[in-house]
């Protein structure tokens, strides 16, 4: 069952979707139907899901490797919205820990530069 959901999308958008309209992002099997996904989540998670929105990304090309031309694996992207005083602890804890991180190592690197910018002076 795990399987079929590969992993959370981490990134600052689907936090602002998470923390703005508490909807979660998701890459899942690409053969998966709407129903199936909600079934998924709501028995993996045990939450309530209110709506599926799904679309497939572009599939893109992989570095030019004579042992592995070709494209990428092919995945579905999934947006569940869950109703407001439901969340899914695990994923929301995870997704702030990673995004702050990131966020203080982007203002280091910005301190850097304006320090650099300011020696050169």
């Amino acid at each position: 069952m795990i399987d079929l959901i590969k992993y959370p999308v981490v990134s600052f958008k689907s936090y602002r979707a998470l923390v703005e309209n508490n909807q979660y992002m998701f890459n899942v099997d690409i053969r998966l139907t709407k129903p199936q996904i909600k079934k998924l989540i709501e028995q993996y998670f045990g939450v309530t899901v209110l709506t599926v929105n799904t679309h497939r990304p572009p599939r893109k090309k992989r570095l030019y490797i004579p042992t592995s031309p070709g494209y990428k694996n092919r995945y579905k992207r999934v947006i569940i919205t869950l109703p407001k005083g439901q969340e899914i602890e695990y994923i929301k804890s995870l997704m702030a820990s990673v995004l702050s991180g990131a966020t203080q190592r982007f203002q280091t690197t910005q301190l850097d530069k304006q320090n650099d910018s300011q020696k050169n002076s």
